[in-house]
């Protein structure tokens, strides 16, 4: 068992090391765009990607709002249990997002996407259809991105092996945990 906890630990450590710092300024730079437009900001994703869509509207939105004075406009499509098992069941679970951003979502707002496989067919709908209409894609992936990966506008990749899930969402968690806390020190000395 150590040994595994050892090798997880330095995969890991490895990973965080290889974050793009170019990438991460890309995303905080849409999302001060949104920001200063009052343009919205969508975040999907199923599965542990789905909770990482809810963390991070809790803290981008909520916890900014409450500790750093900022107020961004975000919608985590995942939350509205009712809403998501309502359209998976009357339309199909590929439209449960789709369904939701359609007629809604506009060129100047921002879709994340979050999808460790890069694969998932309600997650590559949702993006072609916000793409299509001019609106920017930040995908976040693991894996080899899958066809998420080349429809970002802004690609936050964590290259693994497939089926290597829970590093790859913990990748995307540390992200929004960057995000925040430059948020939260940047309104604190700003």
């Amino acid at each position: 068992m150590l040994s595994f906890v050892s090798q997880y630990k330095s995969d890991l450590c490895r990973l965080v090391s290889d974050i793009n710092v170019e990438i991460v300024e890309s995303i905080i730079a849409e999302i001060d765009r949104c920001n200063n437009s009052k343009s919205h900001i969508y975040i999907i994703g199923n599965g542990g990607s789905a909770a990482t869509a809810s963390h991070m509207k809790n803290d981008l939105e909520t916890g900014l709002k409450r500790n750093g004075g900022m107020s961004l406009d975000i919608l985590s499509l995942c939350d509205n249990a009712s809403v998501l098992t309502a359209l998976a069941n009357d339309v199909g679970y590929e439209n449960i997002f789709y369904s939701q951003i359609e007629g809604e979502i506009s060129k100047d707002d921002l879709l994340i996407a979050i999808s460790c496989s890069g694969n998932s067919e309600n997650i590559i709908k949702s993006v072609e259809y916000a793409r299509n209409i001019g609106v920017k894609i930040v995908g976040l992936t693991g894996f080899d991105g899958g066809s998420l990966k080349a429809l970002s506008d802004i690609n936050y990749h964590i290259q693994t092996e497939q089926g290597e899930y829970g590093l790859v969402e913990d990748m995307h968690m540390i992200l929004n945990h960057m995000l925040y806390t430059y948020y939260i020190k940047m309104n604190k000395n700003g």
